[in-house]
């Protein structure tokens, strides 16, 4: 990886490492979910067009052919995992629901077999999946399943990785030669006209208090503008399988500000759900074991190929040969 892209990396790991605190303040301090995802996304959106404006980029992705896999990204990437986490939050801690998002890189893993022709279920990999859905079984399993409300909190932060892990397949499948910032500004628009019925129908019963406020300035200044167009350029740097690696960084950031800001004490399921997830997340997006157990676990009659033709694509980990590193 390059400086640029090592540089991109931190930081889109630490600023998506904080959002689970401030979604968690801000939902706490009386904000909808579907009100507060439409004020971030409102906040990012007006700052990037007028950015994307500035630099000329912005028509580039008004274009026919562009704005359709727009709409499915800003569905995908915001529309809906914004709001499920912010009603998951309600229901769990801060800190748990950054340890499931970690999930990001086995879906995108799981998603590739379908999508990416080049893939194959491996020893390494079919045991990455296994490990890392484990984990969160026993998170769900030790942690959450004694509450209704948590584990449908839980459940929808799941649902929320699914989006997750599409948004960058399909930047990466159509829309890469976009600049990161007109990319984001259009998709931000979209976003934030698609969330405005439902934001204006659910509104605050009150004013929020003044951190549930300042929470919502944070997650759209850095949480939304910037994280996105450094994400953007991440992925045209290095790719959606390890562009998304940035999970296995976001949740410790989470869990540790979750601790020291808002006393949270992960259980034992969240503890070990997190070890397993990252694990598995590791091995599942071509992550590397000792070099004993690697030959064992891929002999050929370990191995199970997809039955589809072979393409040149980069979704879930280490590049094809010929594909972008």
């Amino acid at each position: 990886m390059s400086a640029r892209a090592w540089t991109a990396f931190a930081a889109v790991a630490t600023l998506w490492g904080i959002p689970y605190l401030f979604v968690k303040v801000a939902v706490d301090g009386g904000v909808p979910p579907f009100f507060l995802s439409w004020a971030r996304i409102v906040i990012a959106a007006v700052i990037l067009l007028w950015l994307s404006h500035r630099a000329g980029v912005l028509k580039q992705a008004l274009t026919r052919e562009a704005l359709p896999w727009l709409l499915l990204y800003a569905i995908a990437e915001m529309c809906g995992p914004f709001p499920l986490i912010a009603a998951g939050e309600r229901h769990v801690d801060s800190s748990l629901a950054a340890i499931l998002v970690a999930a990001v890189p086995m879906i995108v893993a799981l998603l590739a077999l379908r999508f990416d022709p080049t893939e194959r279920v491996s020893g390494r990999r079919a045991v990455g999946l296994a490990i890392g859905f484990a984990g969160v079984i026993a998170l769900v399993g030790l942690d959450v399943s004694g509450s209704r409300d948590a584990l449908f909190g839980a459940l929808a932060i799941l649902l929320a990785t699914v989006g997750y892990a599409i948004g960058p397949m399909v930047i990466n499948l159509r829309l890469r030669t976009l600049d990161p910032r007109g990319l984001m500004a259009v998709a931000l628009s979209i976003a934030a006209v698609i969330l405005t019925p439902p934001a204006l129908l659910n509104p605050p019963s009150s004013t929020p208090a003044g951190d549930a406020l300042a929470s919502i300035v944070v997650l759209g200044l850095f949480c939304t503008a910037a994280a996105f167009v450094l994400f953007g350029a991440l992925i045209a740097e290095v790719g959606p399988g390890r562009a998304t690696v940035i999970t296995y960084i976001s949740p410790i950031v989470a869990v540790a500000l979750g601790v020291a800001a808002l006393g949270e004490r992960p259980g034992t399921g969240a503890v070990a759900g997190l070890l397993l997830i990252l694990a598995g997340s590791w091995l599942s997006t071509d992550g590397r074991l000792p070099p004993r157990l690697e030959r064992a676990l891929n002999r050929p009659r370990g191995t199970v190929k997809t039955a589809i033709p072979d393409r040149q694509t980069d979704f879930a980990g280490a590049p094809s040969p010929g594909a972008r590193p």
